[in-house]
């Protein structure tokens, strides 16, 4: 198969999801809520008693990104400076109330507010409306610092600005500093074995760039909540690295490299079995892309027989035959919807689901001739450019995401595992008449968090097994309400706490995604929340006792963390 004809085949996650934009618009309505100032007659709830004089507070809608979880009528208050969220911890310390810091709300887990929350006594804060200034130093390394509620996009286009820039980071740049820290964000790459990366790069999570942070924390001396600087040299530092929503963090400084050019190859000539197979398969294998350039993605839909896969390597020069990029998100093929897309997407939620493979090869069809149509199979830019492509209209589905620590010589071992229980399963399902999956599988591998570094990072290095240097980074999707999804998730996630085990690698949820999950949905097994989770994380207990004592009345927290970080 040609180049050309087979990135007619490829098919990227957010067209898939694009395409079913008409049906979640048709039953979700609108994605925002605008907000009812408090005291106006169109308020339903009675306002907080004595809120802080002079921060403005409305009622609003949460909502996460796959829209599962949707709490009406929210009070929101939105903070002008990091002193006001000050000033609303002591409100809300004294008056019984809980506040939750709000961003763009891309997420899937319940650490901001579980479905179902009884929101009386929660103020939400939004950081985005002010708390968003962002300063560059430059150096070598550089950094820079920003307020938790500035976007990823600001920060890398401030940072390309000086000529710095980030090695890895997360597909959608419409996230907040303070979300991706809190969940230990991550993108994809490793340096290969000859690589010189520049000083500053870091290839785990963005949490491990963080040299110093400033959040509200309870001083036990002056009996008050108080802004506090923590820096490298403080041992408390690393608990609020990932702190999952049990902190509230106003400020924070990451180190910055020197900005890289990079070229992405967007392949899809290549078999799955070959991607993904058994350890010892020749040719093009994810494997093989890790040891050559060190930076690829793969992105495959069930039903279909080659994955998209994303490759990425360091080219100071441009390739005679890459397209230069000057501006991030080039596959703008990806928000295009069909009428025939969107009319199978209809027959799949109305129950039709075995007009999946149907819809997925469609997709796939119509990606290759994107690519194709806008010259984007091979692209080359400044290092934000090729690695932000997810923006926010992509549809909002439903992700699983586990973390598993191995060494670099067993990715092969681990993707193939994972690919062949997955098809396995599907197939079962498929047999039973059942399609509980019609988004895809994404695989990335990225390097780990130092030993030293955030207690609760998914990407946390082990002491005892210093081999295991990288990380793969397990995703698979379906559409809200898929039938069968529950349980296929279920057994799909047993599968992995039960294989990743012993001298061979280690396996952790991903914090924004699902996990945890029972024929009932994510986030309700007893046995892994209390359980398996916290035996992941050699350190677990000590991060959860400094959150604690920096907020012992719990005032950033809610049900769900009552349970899992009791």
């Amino acid at each position: 198969m040609s180049d050309d004809s087979a990135r007619r085949s490829s098919l990227t996650r957010r067209t898939l999801l694009t395409a079913a934009a008409a049906g979640l618009a048709a039953t979700a309505g609108p994605r925002t809520a605008p907000g009812i100032p408090a005291g106006s007659a169109a308020s339903t709830l009675t306002p907080p008693p004595d809120f802080p004089a002079g921060i403005p507070l409305s009622q609003q809608t949460f909502r996460n990104w796959s829209l599962e979880i949707v709490v009406e009528n929210v009070w929101t208050a939105a903070a002008r400076t990091p002193d006001d969220v000050v000033a609303l911890a002591n409100w809300a310390h004294e008056h019984g109330y809980r506040l939750r810091a709000r961003g763009k709300g891309h997420t899937w887990s319940p650490l901001v507010l579980p479905a179902g929350a009884d929101t009386s006594r929660t103020v939400l804060v939004d950081t985005t409306s002010h708390l968003t200034a962002v300063s560059v130093r430059d150096g070598s390394p550089g950094s820079v610092t920003a307020q938790t509620g500035a976007t990823l996009d600001t920060v890398l286009a401030r940072l390309e600005e000086a000529g710095l820039g980030l090695a890895t980071m997360p597909a959608p740049g419409d996230l907040t500093v303070g979300g991706v820290l809190a969940i230990g964000a991550h993108g994809t790459g490793l340096p290969t074995a000859a690589e010189h990366p520049p000083a500053g790069s870091g290839f785990g999570t963005l949490s491990s760039l963080v040299s110093s942070l400033t959040a509200v924390v309870w001083s036990a001396a002056q009996g008050r909540y108080v802004l506090r600087t923590f820096t490298r040299a403080d041992p408390g530092l690393r608990a609020f690295l990932v702190h999952l929503g049990r902190a509230f963090v106003t400020e924070v400084t990451l180190t910055a490299a020197a900005n890289t050019r990079l070229r992405c190859q967007n392949w899809y000539d290549v078999n799955v079995g070959t991607v993904f197979g058994a350890p010892g398969t020749g040719g093009r294998t994810l494997s093989s892309y890790v040891e050559r350039t060190g930076r690829v993605e793969a992105i495959w839909f069930p039903f279909t027989d080659v994955p998209w896969l994303k490759v990425w390597s360091v080219a100071p020069a441009k390739p005679l035959l890459a397209k230069r990029i000057d501006a991030p998100y080039p596959y703008s093929f990806a928000n295009r919807v069909t009428e025939d897309m969107s009319k199978l997407l209809g027959e799949i939620a109305a129950g039709g689901g075995d007009r999946t493979p149907a819809f997925t090869k469609l997709a796939m069809s119509i990606v290759g001739s994107g690519l194709i149509v806008t010259g984007t199979w091979d692209v080359w830019g400044w290092s934000r450019n090729s690695l932000l492509y997810v923006e926010p209209t992509t549809l909002r589905i439903v992700e699983a995401g586990w973390a598993v620590l191995t060494s670099r010589s067993q990715v092969q071992r681990v993707v193939s595992d994972f690919h062949a229980q997955y098809q396995k399963l599907l197939t079962t399902y498929q047999g039973r008449g059942s399609y509980p999956v019609n988004g895809p599988i994404e695989l990335r591998i990225t390097g780990t968090d130092p030993v030293d570094g955030p207690l609760l990072s998914p990407a946390r290095a082990r002491a005892d097994h210093p081999e295991w240097d990288t990380v793969v980074w397990l995703d698979f999707a379906t559409y809200p309400g898929t039938p069968g999804a529950a349980p296929f998730f279920r057994e799909m996630e047993q599968w992995i706490w039960q294989t990743y085990t012993g001298g061979y690698a280690t396996v952790r949820p991903e914090w924004s995604k699902g996990w945890a999950y029972t024929d009932g949905g994510p986030w309700t097994d007893p046995a892994v929340l209390a359980g398996a989770v916290p035996a992941a994380f050699d350190e677990w207990r000590t991060a959860r006792d400094t959150l604690n004592s920096y907020d012992p009345a719990r005032v950033f927290s809610n049900a769900f963390l009552d349970t899992l970080l009791p």
